[in-house]
């Protein structure tokens, strides 16, 4: 379900403020203090909030979620994300393919409909996914394998990665800020998916709506750095504005 426009606005205040207590937001959106402890409730499940002892402050900017929660939610959506980015994918394609449970989605609808793809991946879901289909040609990076996500990352990655030019980089994202930062937990990861966006000629981000506004530590890059963004909300309206500005398409999944 599209988030609400009162979530929305408990969102603006506590970014602005970096805490709000629960009975500060109730008089603010003149509503009762226990519907603003739902809607903390439901945004601390997205890990967009954090609740504390008498209100809530962003979720941990230095802290990503556990793989395995994250991986078992928004199933759908990222189902539907990942059908969406393969419809975009002609057969016969090179792409770079970053860590990420939507990613690992986007890899099981490649699998399952194209053929002739050469894959280059530091994510060895992805690598497992993908070298199923006999006709696809899958490299997997060098570099030290993540015990958290099966995420690889480091300078052999990165000089790995800077052998090639691909047509397509296929990047997810922690969190997108209104001013369309990009963010994630780990400047190692970051530096991996800078390297590919650099290598490749066309760069589509996938990311589900509740990476909008989310808070992570490390800057990736901005949104008008990419083609083309794979979602399945509209972004808030200032950052669907600058998209446009930037001439980056937005694919909605129905």
């Amino acid at each position: 379900m599209s988030r609400s426009p009162r979530h929305e606005k408990i969102l603006q205040l506590v970014r602005e403020n970096g805490f709000m207590p629960i009975e500060e937001l109730a008089r603010l959106l003149d509503v009762t203090p226990q519907t603003i402890r739902r809607d903390i409730n439901q945004l601390c499940e997205e890990n967009l909030l954090r609740r504390y002892h008498g209100g809530a402050a962003l979720g941990s900017s230095v802290e990503n979620e556990d793989y395995v929660a994250r991986k078992g939610k928004l199933q759908s959506e990222k189902a539907h994300i990942a059908d969406m980015i393969a419809e975009h994918i002609p057969d016969h394609a090179s792409l770079f393919m970053s860590i990420g449970t939507t990613i690992e989605a986007v890899a099981q609808a490649l699998t399952a409909s194209h053929k002739g793809l050469r894959v280059i991946t530091n994510n060895i879901h992805v690598a497992s996914i993908m070298s199923a289909n006999p006709d696809f040609n899958v490299l997997i990076t060098s570099g030290v394998v993540r015990a958290s996500d099966g995420g690889i990352t480091g300078v052999a990655t990165l000089d790995f990665i800077n052998q090639f030019k691909v047509d397509y980089a296929i990047l997810g994202v922690s969190g997108i800020e209104p001013d369309g930062s990009l963010l994630d937990f780990d400047y190692r990861e970051v530096r991996v998916a800078q390297a590919m966006m650099n290598n490749a000629r066309h760069r589509y981000l996938a990311a589900d709506h509740s990476k909008f506004g989310r808070n992570a530590l490390v800057r990736m890059g901005h949104i008008s750095e990419f083609h083309a963004v794979f979602t399945d909300e509209t972004p808030p309206e200032p950052l669907a504005k600058m998209m446009v500005e930037h001439n980056v398409r937005l694919h909605l999944a129905a």
